[in-house]
């Protein structure tokens, strides 16, 4: 039997508790933030200790989501997940066209600016008000702005790299 290696994707974390009944506030990191919801299957938790919930019903709720899990009724069950991450399987992302991808296919790729120097490896990306920007580890951190065509001249997915306009000693 072949099994598939899933590959999880942190889409939010709960932040804290929503009333007496079990409920849970979400950060998300969904845009819009109450796609979270959306999801069939979470799973639940942190480093090595993963659950498979179900939000049973959930809503906008100011700045974030509050959601009823599964088996989380009172106010001591939904303590217990405090802090814990909110992660989905890779494949339950819609199909993208050829020359989009998610932010989670841009991590770990390989950074050079035009003149084929390396960067580093973008490590996470960062939402800003302007632009997105990318974290990109090496001998030092570069935030580079992630504006295409003018800073990101290419991502080569497949290939594993991107090239920017980015003066390495920046």
């Amino acid at each position: 039997m072949v099994v598939e290696q899933i590959k999880r994707l942190i889409v939010g974390r709960i932040t804290g508790i929503y009333g007496v009944r079990g409920w849970v506030k979400i950060r998300s990191y969904t845009e819009p933030r109450e796609n979270i919801l959306s999801f069939d299957r979470w799973f639940v938790g942190r480093g090595d200790q993963w659950s498979v919930e179900h939000a049973l019903d959930g809503r906008r709720q100011g700045k974030g989501v509050v959601a009823r899990i599964a088996g989380c009724d009172d106010r001591d069950t939904a303590a217990a997940l405090l802090g814990k991450e909110i992660a989905i399987d890779r494949n339950q992302l819609p199909e993208l066209d050829t020359d989009d991808y998610y932010w989670a296919d841009l991590e770990g790729l390989q950074v050079r600016n035009s003149e084929g120097v390396a960067l580093g490896t973008v490590d996470h990306l960062l939402a800003t008000g302007a632009n997105d920007v990318l974290v990109v580890k090496g001998d030092h951190e570069h935030l580079i702005p992630f504006v295409l065509d003018q800073v990101v001249k290419a991502v080569h997915l497949h290939e594993g790299w991107i090239e920017v306009d980015w003066d390495p000693e920046f």
